[in-house]
């Protein structure tokens, strides 16, 4: 019969069966098995004896109604209980003969929820109140439940009894239950002392000692082990646990390892490699079962050189090779003294990444680039009177800097190194980034157009204050009638809610003649992002000169006449006015 996790109630008395009427036939559970226990009820008889689901109250409990798994739960604490299976298992399924011919009854214990729990506190909680010392064999986690397995009918019973009787930090009862179970694989298929022997001979003969290289590609079929009749199955906990110490005691300096073609669907049995053999370079996994590249993370201890994995069908999953040695690449540390090593015969490129050594040494940073002086003393002259107002508290001035067809845009770039939106958020609504945002009408929506928007839009964006210092420009084309430039530097807002917040920005002018001396903006493109940690070390230091390559050359008679006039329609002083 299947489990019933049913909680508190009656046994299989109680329940509702099929077939109610004169014509029902006896179930299974109601028949009578005592000619499989002659000489009367033993403890594991005791154990699954009743017909079903067996309450665990104690004696001076009273009656309870049965348990609606959907009704209302008055004591809910109070009603955990042990469930044991009443299918009687057959003898090669609840019991295994040892090697020396003694008969051992195995036993699955299941913690429901035990997930949530920690081993060590559940295990020991258990040994507490467990009136006979146990030793679990393979605790693991399976769902939401914990599971081990225990060796005896006496163990059993003790660790029944212990189920309810332990309460966790949200004051719910721990409950425990028993399964009768077959050998747990740990323990199956275990080699005789004189088994491991021949195995250790087995194992001498593939061993090359001039490469420190191992071979059991298909061991199980090896002729030497088959004429003696003993079985090495690696998928099986046992056997590779035997193998393992093997390698520890005799070749710890092995450097290669071929476990190609042994059916190994998962890998947990050698995350303890990296102990047994720490110089492993070499680890040949293909022709195996491993369906999830999640296995490999079970030796990623190793720091391998080469590693084999054609032939399983996590190859299959896929869509290119690409993409499956970059599923990988982690597996293979990068090595400075080495290439990039071969994985499944070939050559990796180098990882993208901040720790692999770049090829070539990088070109040092320039300062900015003008193309000539005029253009300099223009453009500088240009950015002095723009972010003059910028940072003023009313930008309405700015509507002369514009033509009347202008265009505006704000863009956030978002990336893995970027902080969360929500530091950029007076930004953010606004932005159009075209590589985010697919929806073309949003993106015609976010484009400011006419200098009346622009000027609008630019007057809702944070009060700021840029550090004029920080500036690098950078003239990309230049005609008689346009002019392309970008800009590049620090700001810090403040005021709202993001004051003193320091950002990095790069702006993007196209610009037209406008007068004999000024210019006139019909394309801005505004990049905003959050400053570095060095370029807010770096930011509003001191006052410094305009960025420049060079110092400011000297001016000619008409530069110098062209710039009193300046100082005098700006009100700027003339060392300001000449920047």
């Amino acid at each position: 019969t299947e489990h019933d996790d049913r909680v508190g109630g009656r046994g299989f008395s109680g329940r509702r069966k099929k077939g109610r009427g004169p014509f029902r036939g006896k179930m299974y559970s109601e028949m009578n098995h005592r000619s499989r226990n002659r000489g009367g009820p033993g403890v594991r008889a005791r154990l699954e004896e009743d017909d079903g689901d067996v309450p665990m109250s104690e004696a001076h409990d009273g009656p309870r109604n049965r348990y609606l798994p959907y009704g209302p739960r008055p004591n809910r604490t109070a009603n955990i209980h042990i469930t044991v299976r009443r299918d009687l298992p057959t003898p090669e399924r609840s019991s295994s003969t040892s090697r020396d011919g003694g008969r051992r009854n195995w036993f699955k214990i299941t913690i429901p929820y035990g997930k949530k729990y920690d081993k060590s506190w559940l295990l020991s909680s258990i040994q507490n109140l467990c009136s006979v010392p146990f030793t679990p064999v393979e605790f693991h986690y399976d769902h939401n439940r914990a599971q081990f397995y225990v060796e005896d009918a006496t163990t059993a019973s003790a660790l029944k009894q212990v189920s309810r009787k332990i309460t966790d930090r949200d004051n719910y009862k721990v409950v425990i239950v028993i399964n009768s179970s077959a050998p747990p694989q740990s323990l199956q298929n275990e080699l005789k002392p004189e088994e491991i022997e021949q195995l250790k001979l087995c194992m001498s003969k593939r061993y090359d000692g001039s490469q420190r290289a191992l071979d059991l590609k298909s061991l199980r079929v090896d002729p030497d082990l088959v004429s003696q009749g003993i079985d090495v199955v690696l998928n099986q906990r046992s056997c590779m646990l035997v193998v393992l110490r093997i390698i520890e005691d005799n070749i710890p300096e092995l450097q290669s390892l071929n476990l190609s073609s042994n059916k190994l669907y998962r890998l947990d049995d050698l995350s303890e490699l990296a102990q047994k053999a720490a110089g492993l370079k070499i680890l040949d996994l293909s022709r195996n079962e491993l369906k999830s590249d999640r296995e490999l993370d079970k030796v990623k201890g190793l720091k391998l050189e080469e590693l084999w994995l054609d032939g399983n069908p996590l190859c299959d999953a896929f869509r290119d090779q690409s993409t499956y040695i970059r599923s990988v690449r982690d597996l293979l540390p990068p090595s400075p003294s080495l290439p990039p090593p071969p994985q499944d015969g070939h050559e990796l490129p180098p990882p993208i990444a901040f720790d692999v050594e770049a090829p070539t040494t990088l070109p040092p940073c320039k300062g900015s680039y003008f193309g000539s002086d005029d253009l300099k003393v223009l453009v500088l002259r240009f950015l002095q009177q723009y972010y003059s107002i910028y940072d003023s508290s009313d930008r309405q001035g700015l509507l002369d800097a514009y033509h009347d067809g202008a265009c505006c845009s704000l863009s956030i770039p978002f990336g893995p190194q970027n902080p969360p939106r929500n530091s950029l958020n007076e930004y953010f609504k606004d932005s159009r980034n075209v590589k985010k945002l697919k929806d073309p009408t949003m993106r015609f929506k976010l484009l400011k157009h006419t200098r009346l928007n622009v000027v609008a839009f630019l007057n809702e964006l944070p009060k700021t204050q840029h550090d004029i210092n920080s500036f690098m420009v950078d003239i990309c084309a230049q005609t008689n009638t346009l002019l392309c430039f970008a800009v590049h530097g620090i700001f810090k807002e403040v005021d709202g809610k993001s004051r003193d917040s320091v950002r990095a920005f790069t702006r993007m002018f196209i610009a037209v003649p406008a007068g004999n001396t000024g210019l006139c903006i019909v394309n801005d493109e505004l990049f905003v992002r959050n400053a570095t940690t060095e370029e807010i070390r770096k930011a509003f230091l001191m006052p410094a000169p305009t960025p420049s390559s060079s110092p400011v050359p000297t001016l000619s008679a008409e530069q110098q006449e062209m710039l009193a006039a300046f100082s005098m329609q700006s009100g700027m002083n003339l060392e300001w006015s000449q920047k």
